[in-house]
């Protein structure tokens, strides 16, 4: 890029939970999808990691948002400082003397509407887009995972996000059969939430929940040698309000979170119903692909594996693979037609 070419090239995955952007085939932001505002003024005071440090944790006079819930803008206004906060990060010490136009390629559900495609289009042209260009999450994480997307050939897709589980059937450069529910890690969060409450009667936060998620989460009840450690969780009593300590064991979140990963295996099995039969002996032979920061949950292949009869594989970096399928289309805008304007 020439020192008088004022057009930078970005990729972004505009995540419920996270915001990764790459630049340069470089991932250069990986933060949390918190932004933290002035009530009084609505000016930004800090976003990403410092937003998400002040999260439930604030005063009257700033307030801590998530501007996505569910996989689309929740908060319009939130969302769009949030993307200049978090594509200002990109400049930091760029040769740039003022923000450049940005060529965007940007992650969306496949089960997007018109009007949620067109929320994030708006965002990202208020933040500096000039050239916008969308991309549905599954596809995108084919293109991250490696796969020839354009192939005559049948790849499946289950990418669980923070606010959506995204599945997709992919051939020949297009989504042949797609369910997308707005069943993902919050769910997960808090389903933990209301188990903490209801068996040991310690309030949790849905960021402790999330802690709990991380060193205790698992889809199956027996692991084996692959179990972790129990972890204690602090917290106050429901009905007294004094300090409790509460280990918490992989059985127990595999029990609470049970009903929601039901329901992800649920999802597959629809849209396998709907997937032609060339497609499905291909999905068959090839794997299911599982991406997305849901498919870091113990145990959670195999339990898809033994419930279904199909291999599932759990891409490699899987919270990063739409992003990097992002930037691969952002080299490629010409080439690949299932990009939006």
């Amino acid at each position: 890029m020439g020192f008088f070419s004022f057009v930078q090239e970005i990729a972004m995955d505009l995540g419920t939970a996270n915001t990764i952007i790459i630049c340069d085939d470089k991932i250069v932001v990986d933060e949390p999808s918190v932004v933290a505002l002035d009530r009084r003024t609505d000016k930004m005071i800090a976003v990403g990691e410092k937003a998400k440090m002040m999260y439930e944790k604030t005063h009257d006079n700033i307030r801590t948002i998530r501007p996505l819930r569910d996989g689309v803008i929740a908060d319009f206004s939130a969302c769009e400082q949030m993307m200049r906060g978090l594509i200002k990060m990109v400049h930091t010490g760029s040769r740039f003397f003022s923000s450049p136009s940005l060529r965007m390629v940007i992650g969306v559900p496949s089960g997007s509407t018109e009007v949620e495609l067109r929320a994030v289009r708006d965002s990202a042209e208020h933040a500096n887009g000039r050239d916008v260009y969308l991309i549905f999450e599954p596809m995108a994480a084919a293109i991250g995972i490696g796969i020839d997307v354009e192939a005559p050939e049948g790849n499946m897709i289950v990418d669980i996000g923070g606010g959506t589980t995204e599945i997709a059937v992919i051939s020949l450069g297009g989504i042949v059969a797609n369910t997308s529910i707005k069943v993902a890690g919050d769910d997960l969060n808090s389903d933990i939430q209301e188990y903490m409450s209801r068996q040991h009667n310690v309030k949790v936060s849905e960021r402790m929940a999330e802690r709990i998620k991380i060193h205790v989460g698992s889809a199956l009840t027996d692991l084996g040698d692959e179990a972790p450690e129990d972890y204690v969780v602090h917290g106050p009593n429901r009905i007294s309000a004094l300090p409790m300590e509460v280990p918490v064991c992989y059985q127990e979140i595999a029990h609470c979170i049970d009903k929601t990963v039901a329901r992800i295996e649920a999802a597959v099995l629809a849209a396998l119903e709907n997937t032609p039969p060339e497609l499905y002996a291909d999905i068959v032979k090839n794997g299911i692909y599982l991406t997305g920061g849901g498919a870091l949950l113990r145990g959670l292949a195999k339990r898809l594996t033994d419930k279904i009869n199909i291999p599932f594989i759990v891409a490699e970096d899987p919270l990063r693979c739409v992003a990097r399928g992002a930037g691969i289309a952002l080299k490629n805008v010409d080439r690949f037609p299932f990009l939006m304007r």
